[in-house]
């Protein structure tokens, strides 16, 4: 396809291939330009985009080494310094653009949800919450869950014979889901040992306890590890393609690394096992090996995650030791 962007009024329109070369006038402004071939056109924005990334870095770097001596001894972890947990700066068109031509240039369709990377929200910090001490909250998550999916107005979470540190967890997590709204009331009955909650039925947060709280855990703790190691990167969630055979597929998360890097998890916070087969198609269709295509399984044990990933040539994990397998992976690729 060709592409056409006015450089005096941006506006912008998608011809026909053989429209490349051509100049013409602009359809909003009638300035004439010339048309461009997609592929050399987004190749060059990537080029613009990184460049001003590492040039942003290198200023702000600067500046950290002029405020003194101590900011000086810890070199900023990436080229951003926005707060990952509370902005929207990568739900962007242009965050998305590198993936959007990595696959271009595999002849797959893609489709992006830029809002399911805006960590404005509290989703963020809920799933991270949830994801760094799952075993302790995860019978609070299931109740609320299976609340949700019965239609119950409320819950009981039973704090009785759990240890003084577990249930002090349970009560603290119940408190941020009140302050967050993610729960309409919380009530701790002390003499009874119990948390009643009473639910909300908004679309997302019942979607956010149906499971897409691992994906916003996997994707701040991929954010969290690329920062560490200053990785160039683009990162997008619930990406929908759609294959040249006409098979679509959504990915739960994907980055790409210095616009070539390529790591895809998807996250199963329930059953996996009917899934797998369509896993390993996907890494297979997208040219993936085994270490970049991650399957993140809620509450496999190292043991079952290496037999899994020896038998089926994909890394499963868990949500626990998910963190260390991304500090490997991104180690590994810093140092290619």
């Amino acid at each position: 396809m060709a592409v056409f962007r006015c450089n005096k009024c941006g506006c912008m329109e998608e011809l026909p291939r053989e429209a490349i070369g051509t100049a013409r006038p602009c359809p909003r402004c009638g300035s004439p330009n010339q048309t461009y071939d997609t592929v050399m056109f987004v190749g060059k924005v990537l080029e613009k985009y990184f460049a001003m990334q590492a040039e942003l870095g290198r200023m702000r770097d600067a500046a950290t080494n002029r405020e003194g001596s101590a900011a000086a001894q810890v070199p900023t972890s990436s080229p951003e310094t926005f707060d990952l947990h509370n902005s929207s700066a990568l739900s962007s068109e242009l965050q998305h653009g590198p993936i959007q031509e990595w696959f271009h240039r595999r002849h797959i369709q893609v489709r992006h949800n830029l809002r399911a990377v805006d960590t404005t929200g509290f989703f963020d910090e809920v799933g991270a919450a949830i994801g760094k001490n799952y075993s302790v909250l995860e019978e609070v998550v299931s109740r609320i869950r299976f609340g949700q999916l019965k239609g119950f107005a409320s819950c009981t979470v039973q704090l009785k014979g759990k240890s003084a540190e577990d249930a002090k967890a349970i009560v603290e997590f119940c408190r941020q889901l009140y302050d967050y709204s993610f729960v309409a009331k919380c009530f701790h009955l002390k003499h009874e040992q119990i948390l009643r909650v009473v639910l909300q039925t908004a679309p997302a947060i019942r979607e956010f306890f149906d499971g897409a709280w691992l994906e916003w855990y996997v994707l701040m703790e991929v954010l969290h590890a690329v920062r560490r190691h200053r990785r160039r990167y683009s990162c997008a969630r619930n990406l929908l393609i759609s294959l040249q055979n006409g098979e679509t597929y959504e990915l739960d998360v994907f980055f790409l690394l210095d616009g070539e890097r390529p790591i895809c998890i998807e996250c199963k916070s329930g059953e996996f096992r009917q899934d797998i087969d369509r896993c390993v198609s996907l890494r297979k269709r997208l040219g993936l090996d085994r270490e970049s295509f991650v399957v993140c399984a809620v509450g496999l044990v190292p043991e079952q995650a290496q037999g899994l990933s020896s038998t089926y040539e994909l890394a499963f994990t868990s949500e626990r030791d998910l963190p260390a397998r991304l500090e490997r992976m991104v180690q590994a690729r810093s140092n290619s």
